[in-house]
């Protein structure tokens, strides 16, 4: 089996949304539980795969932080790293040998992709962007919108969110 139809097989098998964009690329897109979706992008060469999956758009705040937890992670992380881009972006980025790319392996990789994207997605929002999520907690409370998706930062919420109502 060739990289290339490993990949879309796993795609097929996982019910996972995708795109083959040319003859050698693939866009994956995961559904996440922290983030809405991460979105993949695969390319196969007769001897590499590589990987390239955006995280989060550059800290608006502790940015020496955020990179620093990125890069302390990148040590135990399985065929990608963290990386920026030239605005600062947050990307993981990987390349896996061609041969020998199976299934298995697509599995092991996306599983990657999802617990370096997905699950660290609200650490590195409240790292990299706080103030950000406190003002979008009192402006929604202000505001008497829903702040529901803004629960697992209930502890960044202003002192009156967490209030027990007047009786």
């Amino acid at each position: 089996m060739n990289a290339l139809t490993a990949i879309v097989d796993w795609c097929r098998d996982a019910g996972v949304e995708w795109e083959r964009t040319s003859d050698r690329d693939i866009v994956v897109v995961l559904p996440g539980e922290q983030k809405l979706r991460t979105t993949v992008s695969l390319t196969v060469s007769a001897d590499t795969v590589t990987v390239n999956a955006f995280v989060i758009r550059h800290p608006d705040e502790n940015a020496d932080a955020v990179h620093r937890w990125l890069l302390e992670r990148n040590r135990r992380m399985f065929a990608l790293g963290y990386a920026i881009d030239q605005y600062g972006d947050v990307f993981l980025v990987g390349s896996l040998p061609a041969g020998g790319f199976d299934m298995d392996v697509m599995d092991r990789l996306m599983g990657s992709v999802l617990l370096n994207a997905d699950q660290v997605f609200n650490t590195l929002l409240e790292l990299g962007f706080s103030s950000a999520i406190r003002a979008e907690w009192a402006w929604r409370l202000k505001a008497g919108e829903s702040t529901a998706n803004l629960a697992a930062f209930g502890h960044l919420a202003p002192d009156e969110a967490t209030k027990p109502a007047a009786e």
